[in-house]
């Protein structure tokens, strides 16, 4: 049996829309129920995903959930109540503009003694004002898991602890115990933006600030094909902040991919097209576009699997 990870990048409310289009079409053309990942990485939008399909929510369910649609009686998952898209408040980048925080002690011995691991970047963003929004109060649907054990089957959830700027990813052997609705807030919890979440002795913010998608995390785990959902990758198209952080994420996803591949995983990404970035547009924090998002999302993916993209889930197998 073909060995398959599945990862799910960063993106907001509008990320999350596009996973349930990209993951509904693979189930729908390509037969991968996402639930049947052998592991799944999640990191802020895709944390989200990741856990409600650890609970048993099936990639149809994840799509008409997204747009309020009846859900399947035969597949009834475990929390019918949990509310899979949350409604945020609107991301504006001036927000923030405030003064950082002091480097610790800690972050400036981690950018000394191992230079190897020390991200400018993840360093940089966990040193941004804590925002003024609580990322647990808003994605109030954390709160229905506070009693829900973490799955048995691997998800791992990332974050960057604000300390040091290191990333963590909750639910891997050897990183802090935490429970499961503070991993996803703190996976989620956007620097400047939200507070960082606290969990034992350390806060932490969003996992997108070490990487966008953290794909090159289950390269140790040798899988046969890597399965990548990247919302914040694809065409940079217009200039802007939004195209720059588009840029970002596909040079990082590159490496990633180039790391898998080397060490001989086969490997397919779906990132929006541009018909996929129209219907997105820029605020990826607004609940108006979902739908919109959902249907391009699942008929651009059934357009690349016809095209090639499906044979990789046929390959091997």
């Amino acid at each position: 049996m073909t060995r398959i990870a599945l990862v799910l990048g960063a993106g907001g409310v509008i990320g999350q829309a596009y996973h349930a289009g990209v993951l509904s079409a693979l189930a729908e053309h390509a037969g991968f129920d996402a639930r049947d990942a052998d592991a799944i990485v999640g990191t802020s939008a895709g944390s989200i995903t990741g856990t409600v399909l650890r609970l048993g929510v099936s990639p149809r369910d994840l799509a008409a959930w997204a747009v309020r649609a009846p859900l399947s009686e035969s597949e009834a998952p475990p929390r019918r109540d949990l509310a899979l898209v949350p409604r945020m408040q609107p991301l504006r980048p001036a927000q923030m503009l405030r003064p950082p925080s002091a480097p610790s002690l800690a972050m400036v011995r981690r950018a000394v003694v191992r230079p190897w691991q020390f991200r400018p970047l993840a360093a940089g963003l966990a040193l941004l004002a804590p925002g003024h929004n609580d990322i647990v109060g808003q994605l109030s649907a954390l709160m229905e898991l506070d009693d829900v054990p973490w799955p048995e089957r691997p998800l791992w959830i990332t974050a960057v602890r604000r300390k040091d700027g290191r990333r963590v990813v909750f639910g891997r052997a050897g990183s802090p115990p935490a429970p499961l609705h503070l991993a996803v807030g703190a996976s989620c919890a956007i620097p400047g933006f939200f507070r960082p979440v606290l969990i034992g002795d350390h806060t932490y913010v969003d996992g997108g600030a070490h990487s966008p998608t953290n794909a090159a995390l289950v390269r140790p785990l040798h899988p046969d094909l890597v399965v990548v959902v990247s919302p914040m990758s694809g065409p940079p198209g217009r200039p802007g902040i939004y195209a720059a952080s588009r840029r970002h994420s596909a040079r990082k996803l590159r490496r990633e991919i180039t790391a898998l591949e080397k060490a001989g995983s086969r490997t397919v990404v779906f990132a929006p097209d541009a018909e996929e970035q129209r219907a997105m547009g820029d605020n990826l924090m607004s609940g108006r576009r979902v739908r919109a998002v959902v249907e391009v999302a699942r008929e651009r993916t059934a357009a690349k699997l016809a095209a090639g993209l499906g044979a990789a889930f046929t390959s091997g197998s």
